[in-house]
Order: structure tokens, then C-alpha cells, then sequence
């Protein structure tokens, strides 16, 4: 199952997590997304966007 937003492309991005003493172990942080029903050019599908897209209005939310 891909973590990747539908409209935006927004994707997990990858770091260290860093302890106290300083060790280091690879890390990711996954893009808040959401399954929603959309309104896309007149036809209604289910598609995972991420909650910016949802707050920023590039989505129309079908009714």
C-alpha cells in the first residue's frame, strides 16, 4: 500500500532518530493521509489525500 498523496504527491520522507548518547538508527515520517471520496473534474472516486491538500481547499469533497 502506497503512502503517497493522490494530488499533491507528498511522500514519506527519511532521517535518523538521534538517542541522548548520539547513536543513530534510520527513521520515516509518513505524510498525514486521509481516503476520501472526491469530486475530480466532474467524476466522483475514492482517492488517499494528505489533511494540506484537504485544509488548503486543492480538493473538493463529493457530496
Amino acid at each position: 500500500m502506497s503512502k503517497v498523496c493522490e494530488i499533491c504527491g507528498k511522500k514519506p520522507i527519511y532521517g535518523n532518530s538521534v538517542s541522548h548518547a548520539h547513536n543513530k538508527t534510520r527513521r520515516r515520517w509518513e505524510p498525514n493521509l486521509k481516503k476520501m471520496r472526491i469530486d475530480l473534474n466532474g467524476s466522483i472516486l475514492t482517492a488517499k489525500v494528505c489533511t494540506s491538500c484537504i485544509k488548503s481547499d486543492h480538493v473538493k469533497k463529493a457530496v
